[in-house]
């Protein structure tokens, strides 16, 4: 396979897991707004620190108000994590690698970038937001299992995992980061209110909140939820089952060898983490999901410098203006 086009599949899946991500965080915070008080502090600015797009948002936006959060992660296409502009680039990626994959794939991502950009242009208004963030998710699930049932094992498949599993592992430490650190109380006696709701929204924002019953059997408390959305190897969007994912994936590509053992350094960090220390000081916590994503970074510019072509040598699929805003690592430039 041409490292091009590996590259392009790579990027395709994660700009389609940041989509379906994007989904899921404004559904869940849409519900969790109509169950909390109107005086409690939440808001949708969280939303704009988890996508990491706050300096984006703060150049064109004076105040973080449902409408103009709700518009600059659906629809914004100056916002490169914006469900419609990672659909976009998502499509541009796959279009000109779609002789590598079944028809149905491709087309898929088309329709769903179709889709959006009619509601876009109609504008997601209140009424409509819920269908419209549904039809997004599900149709992301409907790729994930056209993938899972059409694509031979192969580099193709291989390389598409790869950047759906990074993305995914970015974004659950996203979320880990911004909600624990209104959550997480700094004396461990402390109830704060409405604690259990908004930490079962961190869980539904992952899909995560029923295999949490199943298998945590408590309920939900601060530290059993980051130990599960840390460490639980069975949990697809749990960290550790990711870079589980990746590792596996990696042992059908050839060249390996740094890969491999820069997800093992990231992993074993997870592993190990002493999730008492971290739940019971809000600061370890962000340090350590500092150190997480810079881990991260550092598989993506493995991977980049094992396996993709150097973007001063050939242009990439998808060109911007500047730096992209992103979900912790470099993107595709100019």
């Amino acid at each position: 396979m041409l490292s091009r086009v590996a590259e392009n599949l790579y990027w395709m899946a994660r700009y389609v897991e940041r989509a379906e991500d994007t989904a899921r965080l404004l559904s869940v915070n849409s519900h969790l707004m109509l169950d909390l008080p109107r005086n409690l502090p939440l808001g949708w600015a969280p939303l704009i620190e988890m996508t990491g797009t706050l300096e984006a948002f703060r150049e064109r936006f004076d105040t973080f108000d449902e409408q103009s959060v709700v518009h600059f992660l659906c629809a914004d296409t100056q916002n490169s994590s914006s469900i419609l502009a990672a659909l976009a680039s998502a499509r541009e990626n796959l279009r000109t690698t779609r002789d590598v994959v079944p028809r149905e794939i491709w087309e898929e991502v088309n329709h769903l970038y179709l889709s959006v950009a009619d509601h876009a242009e109609n504008g997601v208004s209140p009424r409509r937001r819920d269908a419209f963030l549904k039809n997004v998710i599900r149709s992301c699930q409907t790729l994930t299992g056209l993938i899972e049932g059409t694509l031979s094992h192969g580099p193709a498949r291989t390389f598409i995992e790869l950047g759906r599993q990074l993305e995914r592992a970015d974004m659950t430490t996203r979320i880990l980061d911004v909600r624990s650190a209104s959550l997480l109380p700094k004396n461990p006696e402390e109830l704060l209110p409405f604690e259990n709701l908004q930490w079962m929204s961190v869980l539904k924002s992952l899909t995560a909140y029923q295999m949490y019953r199943q298998q945590v059997r408590l309920r939900v408390r601060g530290p059993d939820v980051l130990r599960f959305l840390l460490q639980d190897p069975h949990l697809p969007r749990a960290i550790a089952c990711s870079l589980e994912i990746l590792a596996h994936e990696l042992q059908w590509l050839p060249r390996q060898d740094r890969v491999v053992a820069t997800v093992a350094l990231v992993r074993a960090d997870v592993i190990d983490a002493d999730i008492q220390a971290l739940a019971h000081s809000p600061s370890k916590l962000h340090a350590f999901i500092d150190e997480l994503q810079v881990g991260f970074a550092r598989i993506h510019d493995t991977l980049s410098a094992t396996y993709f072509v150097n973007s001063e040598e050939v242009p990439r699929v998808t060109q911007r203006q500047g730096q992209v805003q992103g979900f912790g690592v470099e993107e595709e430039g100019d």
